[in-house]
């Protein structure tokens, strides 16, 4: 019988985060919880699962991962968040797979996200592959603050799972809102520090074009009310990104030019 250890990364979430923990606790064999200070009894409802739990402040995304990752005993390792839980189907999928004995090193899954309770199938959120369990001795977590990913060498190819991760993205329009918001700021941190032009028309510019994105090219057209809110959200989320990152910009060259190199 094969092993695999799941981590969970978490900040607040007492109100999700036993579902998540009910939905893995028949394939795991650990679970890793690195937890970003949560003000909640998060925590504390993890510990009382049986959960390892790692209190450290919140690093990015992709720091924050591959942190838990290192704290695990097996070397295959399952993620999953704390919004999450893995359905019937995929729960015997990896049964099947922890029988017979891993015979690949990276595994691909779908996702089927949802807005204020309802699937949408749309808006680039279906099928939504994902690399979610891997052998740590051959991949990891890049460190990217949003976009992270799992990476490995090119001559490794994902082997698809049959079964989705549900990940329930928000109880409320505002609840959306706000983390859109939360990401805004930290993706805005990688634009300020990329090379990539940012002048004062890019934010309207670069929100436009995440709406038009979302809404025609993948197709929030067809997802009807959810659709059009999802899609507002991404035109507001790139334009605060890039606004952030002008503004960054610009207090940092107000402070160079006010402090010069003598």
């Amino acid at each position: 019988m094969a092993h695999i250890s799941v981590t969970i990364i978490t900040y607040n979430e007492e109100k999700r985060i036993a579902s998540c923990l009910e939905s893995v606790k028949e394939i795991a064999d650990e679970i890793i919880v690195v937890d970003s200070l949560s003000t909640d009894r998060t925590a504390e409802i993890c510990r009382d699962f049986g959960c390892k739990v790692t209190q450290r402040r919140f690093s990015g995304f992709g720091a924050q991962r591959q942190f838990a990752t290192s704290l695990t005993t097996h070397s295959y390792v399952l993620t999953i968040d704390a919004d999450e839980v893995l359905s019937p189907a995929l729960i015997a999928s990896l049964k099947k797979l922890k029988a017979d004995g891993f015979k690949h090193r990276v595994y691909s899954m779908s996702r089927l996200n949802f807005y204020c309770g309802q699937p949408v199938k749309h808006c680039g959120w279906y099928p939504d592959i994902q690399i979610r369990l891997f052998d740590k001795r051959y991949a990891n977590w890049n460190l990217h603050g949003l976009k992270e990913r799992v990476i490995f060498p090119a001559t490794l190819h994902p082997e698809p799972i049959d079964g989705d991760i549900l990940h329930y993205r928000c109880s409320t329009p505002q609840e959306y809102r706000t983390v859109q918001r939360r990401h805004a700021a930290l993706a805005s941190r990688d634009i300020t520090s990329s090379r990539e032009s940012v002048r004062f028309y890019t934010p309207l510019i670069k929100g436009a074009e995440a709406f038009l994105d979302m809404y025609l090219l993948n197709g929030a057209i067809l997802d009807g009310r959810e659709g059009r809110a999802i899609s507002r959200e991404q035109f507001r989320s790139a334009y605060i990104a890039y606004n952030m990152a002008r503004r960054s910009r610009r207090k940092k060259s107000t402070n160079s030019d006010n402090n010069p190199r003598t």
